[in-house]
């Protein structure tokens, strides 16, 4: 469980931080190659992700959303130092319980 955790967060960080690049690309005017970069942050993401040991890409993306979720919490507190409200703890909370439930083992 530790590996697919550890994935997660990769990809997790691999597309936030794409995704962020591209952002200062097209809205706050930073150069081109912050695009180029951000896009090869997108691409590796989906390569992370099928590392992934479960069978079914379905619960996998979908465990993967609730990961998402809560790290793009943490990059708006730790990146954009827009802190979070009890409101976003608790959705993230909420999200990780979700993620828990899926990924549990099954017969």
């Amino acid at each position: 469980m530790l590996y697919a955790v550890i994935l997660f967060i990769l990809a997790g960080i691999a597309e936030i931080g794409g995704g962020y690049l591209i952002w200062l690309w097209l809205r706050e005017g930073k150069s081109f190659y912050w695009g180029v970069f951000g896009g090869l942050a997108l691409a590796i993401y989906g390569v992370i992700a099928t590392f992934q040991s479960f069978p079914s890409f379905g619960r996998v993306y979908a465990a993967y959303g609730g990961v998402f979720i809560v790290l793009s919490v943490l990059w708006g507190w730790g990146i954009d130092k827009k802190t979070p409200d009890l409101y976003d703890w608790v959705g993230a909370a909420i999200c990780i319980v979700g993620v828990s439930v899926m990924l549990l083992p099954r017969q």
